[in-house]
C-alpha cells in the first residue's frame, strides 16, 4: 500500500503543469520541459581592480527567449553601496534587456555584492553578482 502511494505521488508530480506542459500534437501528447524565459549573458561578474572613491557600474544583460513579453518587476541590491537601474518597459521575445549595478567603491580592500531580480516569468528571485577589489 505504502509503495502504491509513493508511486501515484510521482505520477501526480511527473505530469503536474509545473514540472512540464502538455500539449495536443496531431492527437498525440508532447511533453515539453519548461526552460527559463530568460537567457543571461552572465550571472556573475568579475570586475576585477577598481579605484577607490569612483563609483563603478555592473550591467548584466540578457535575452527573453520565452513566447512572451517580460517585465522586471523588482531589483534589490544587497546592500545601501548599491543602486540599481534595469528596463523599465516589457521586453519582447527575442529581445534584449538589462539590469545595472552601481557600486560605491568607497572602502578600500575586496568586495562581493548580490542584486535579486524578479520578473513577470518566474516569481523567484534571480540572483545576479559581481565581485572585485577596490584599491
Amino acid at each position: 500500500m505504502k509503495n502504491l502511494k509513493i508511486t501515484a505521488l510521482l505520477a501526480v508530480l511527473a505530469f503536474s503543469p509545473f514540472y512540464a506542459n502538455v500539449i495536443a500534437d496531431g492527437g498525440m501528447s508532447v511533453v515539453h520541459v519548461l526552460a527559463d524565459a530568460i537567457k543571461w549573458n552572465k550571472e556573475s561578474i568579475d570586475v576585477g581592480n577598481i579605484p577607490q572613491g569612483k563609483p563603478k557600474l555592473i550591467r548584466f544583460e540578457f535575452t527573453n527567449t520565452g513566447l512572451t513579453p517580460i517585465i522586471i518587476q523588482n531589483v534589490a541590491p544587497s546592500c545601501g553601496c548599491t543602486t540599481a537601474d534595469y528596463t523599465k518597459t516589457p521586453i519582447q521575445p527575442g529581445k534584449k534587456g538589462f539590469v545595472e549595478a552601481s557600486y560605491n567603491a568607497a572602502a578600500a580592500g575586496p568586495f562581493m555584492k548580490t542584486v535579486n531580480v524578479t520578473t513577470s516569468e518566474s516569481k523567484t528571485p534571480k540572483t545576479l553578482s559581481f565581485k572585485g577589489v577596490v584599491k
